[in-house]
């Protein structure tokens, strides 16, 4: 007797740490090499301005998840736990259904490694620890010292801890696909990687492909770091971003290409498992990343910042039959809206007070009528939020149309025209010309959000929890009697 088909989709998710989307074919960069995710966009769609909702691992993965603001969810950094009372997609995904499970890293910290998926695949994956300290705000940001510049003075071909890491979620995904009761159906994966996150190491023949005659160089306005706005200097100070040579530029660079293609082949693997178990047609195939990587760029390194480098993250959507091949979008979307179109194609119930929007009907319309009168209604808005390390003040961002108005509180904001300067190196705010634009925006970006109040309650959180990271360092027995 044969099976009926499924009635929902299957859903594989495979993210990415770190990876900018610039640094890949699909968007158009002429160097590196990403043709699994070319075979995806090509089947599929990609949103060419997706952002995630905080340019650091935690507060980025936790939003997703949830499908809420950073500062709604408390999750501020990259010691911040999310409530276990807090629901998430992968909570709503089993309630319709579906078998709901997680494959590598997903940076949980505290108690709960699961947050409404059954079972972490990976047994390595476990509670991953910070420092408090390090995420307390400060006024004074010291200069940062030799850990922080090792990451660029250690790239280079070699083996690292977390390359076979990701070689053993690969292996465990491609298992689970294959066993025979996932035809059942419906399945939900989460295939999760750390790569091409630092260490910038990566093994052979991948850093051959770029260095040393196939890569290229962050471009750089003169004088740039003149007119830097200082929530830039400040990341730059805490890591040390200064004076690294060009060769150790290029190499570090080469690496993180390297990376990006070690990281691209396992794409390409986990496709041709759903296309030989015959899943494929009934799978919707999303691909993201938590953040980006400046790689250079701005004369910065990782992420933490609202520049294209660091908060845009890929987005690519395939649903064969569903959704048209060959689409790209240019609206401006994030992570919540990913969490609610997940929501969306499991038929779940509805969250109710997410932040984000379906993707479906914007997908659907913009294969019907082309992907331009596809996008005529839809929000064209990303907000994107940032409470941690290397600042000392809250910091949000508002992506509109073709604008991007970063605010800092209590500092100058920053506007950028992305039409015209899609470089990021005119900030308008304050000039005559940007004036009406750039007063809009602020009361859009401060419409739902308190900037004062939202100070107060990351310095609680901070304050609350480096009392419970003191209380555990007490010696015992040292309370009175």
């Amino acid at each position: 007797m044969t099976r009926a088909e499924p009635t929902k989709p299957n859903i594989l998710v495979i993210m990415s740490d770190e990876h900018g989307p610039m640094f890949s074919s699909p968007y158009g960069h002429p160097i590196v090499r990403s043709p699994g995710m070319d075979a995806l966009a090509r089947q599929g769609a990609v949103f060419e301005s997706a952002y995630c909702n905080s340019p650091l691992c935690v507060p980025s993965r936790m939003s997703f998840l949830a499908g809420k603001h950073v500062h709604r969810i408390g999750a501020y950094d990259n010691h911040a736990p999310l409530a276990s009372d807090v629901p998430t997609w992968a909570h709503l995904l089993r309630g319709a259904g579906y078998e709901v499970v997680l494959d590598g890293k997903m940076h949980f910290v505290g108690p709960d490694q699961l947050h409404g998926y059954e079972a972490q695949l990976s047994p390595r994956y476990a509670a991953i620890g910070h420092d408090v300290a390090a995420g307390r705000w400060r006024d004074a940001h010291p200069m940062g010292g030799a850990a922080a510049r090792q990451r660029i003075l250690e790239a280079g071909p070699g083996r690292a801890p977390h390359l076979d890491r990701d070689d053993e979620v690969e292996a465990v995904a491609l298992d689970w696909l294959r066993r025979p009761q996932r035809r059942g159906g419906p399945w939900c994966l989460t295939a999760s990687f750390i790569t091409p996150h630092f260490p910038l190491i990566v093994p052979e023949p991948y850093f051959s492909m770029y260095y040393p005659d196939n890569v290229d160089m962050p471009v750089l306005p003169p004088h740039f770091s003149e007119g830097l706005h200082p929530a830039h200097e400040r990341v730059r100070r805490t890591f040390n971003l200064y004076d690294y040579t060009e060769e150790q530029i290029r190499v570090a660079r080469a690496a993180y290409y390297g990376l990006i293609t070690f990281l691209d082949e396992k794409i390409g693997r986990l496709m041709a498992a759903l296309r030989e178990t015959g899943q494929l047609e009934n799978t919707v195939v999303l691909y993201t990343a938590d953040h980006g990587e400046f790689a250079g760029d701005h004369g910065l390194w990782w992420k933490n910042s609202f520049y294209e480098q660091s908060a845009r993250v890929p987005l690519i959507v395939s649903w064969p039959g569903q959704i048209a091949p060959g689409l790209r979008l240019r609206g401006a979307t994030s992570l919540v809206d990913v969490a609610r179109t997940l929501v969306d194609l499991a038929g779940a119930p509805d969250p109710g007070d997410w932040d984000g929007d379906s993707l479906l009907p914007l997908l659907r319309a913009a294969g019907t009528h082309g992907a331009g009168a596809g996008e005529a209604g839809w929000k064209d808005e990303a907000i994107c939020e940032y409470y941690a390390h290397a600042t000392n003040r809250p910091h949000r961002m508002l992506r509109s149309g073709r604008w991007k108005y970063n605010y800092y509180h209590g500092e100058a904001p920053e506007l950028y025209d992305l039409s015209a300067d899609p470089q990021e190196h005119r900030n308008l705010a304050g000039q005559p010309e940007a004036a009406a634009i750039e007063s809009a925006l602020r009361r859009r970006l401060l419409a739902d959000w308190n900037p004062i109040m939202v100070e107060q309650e990351v310095r609680r959180s901070q304050l609350d929890r480096s009392l419970i990271a003191l209380s555990r360092r007490a010696p015992a027995g040292t309370a009175a009697s």
